[in-house]
């Protein structure tokens, strides 16, 4: 183990928080919840700094992170969802969306060509605005004074930006596999 592992090491340990957070939501211990999910975002921010800061990315680290936020999202939601306190609608669209995503990386990997991870934009806000309604709601929950009236604002801005880049990859990744297949086996990538 050396210090390249590190960032490997947190990841594996928010994916770790998945159940501590899942058991505080469902027996409604709001504050633990947030303060475990809170650890997780920061450890995810944590992971990316030290190995983008001291060049500590991995082939490893690049599927254990989206996989790890992956986990913690869905089931959160799923947990907040069975709660009652987000609709079932959208804890649908985030759990197909990732559904989509994962078995669309998985297909194009068997069937295509090697899948590099690459989020966009629109996936990154989604990602975050999906973070920030889970600390809205659970605060809501822990906090007697939080500001319950951003929830509802909140659930459309992740409805339109789950549905937009669940969107975004179907097109992207389709069309990159058209094209491949247009060029044929062992023709090279015109992105490299």
């Amino acid at each position: 183990m050396t210090a390249r592992d590190i960032p490997n090491l947190i990841t594996a340990a928010r994916m770790l928080l998945v159940v501590p957070v899942a058991w505080a939501i469902a027996g409604a211990h709001y504050g633990a919840a947030l303060l475990l999910f809170a650890g997780a975002g920061f450890s995810d921010a944590l992971d990316g700094y030290l190995a983008k800061r001291f060049s500590w990315e991995s082939h490893l680290g690049a599927l254990l992170d989206p996989i790890a936020d992956k986990l913690m999202l869905v089931t959160a939601y799923a947990m907040l969802g069975w709660k009652g306190l987000v609709p079932y609608w959208l804890v649908a669209a985030v759990i197909l969306r990732d559904l989509v995503i994962v078995g669309g990386a998985c297909a194009y990997q068997l069937l295509i060509a090697p899948v590099e991870g690459e989020p966009n934009l629109l996936s990154k806000v989604n990602t975050l605005a999906q973070i920030v309604l889970v600390l809205a709601v659970v605060a809501d929950r822990a906090i007697p004074s939080a500001p319950g009236w951003v929830l509802r604002p909140l659930v459309w801005v992740v409805a339109v930006t789950t549905i937009a880049s669940g969107a975004t990859y179907v097109w992207v990744w389709g069309r990159r596999a058209l094209a491949v297949r247009r060029r044929g086996p062992g023709v090279s990538d015109p992105r490299k």
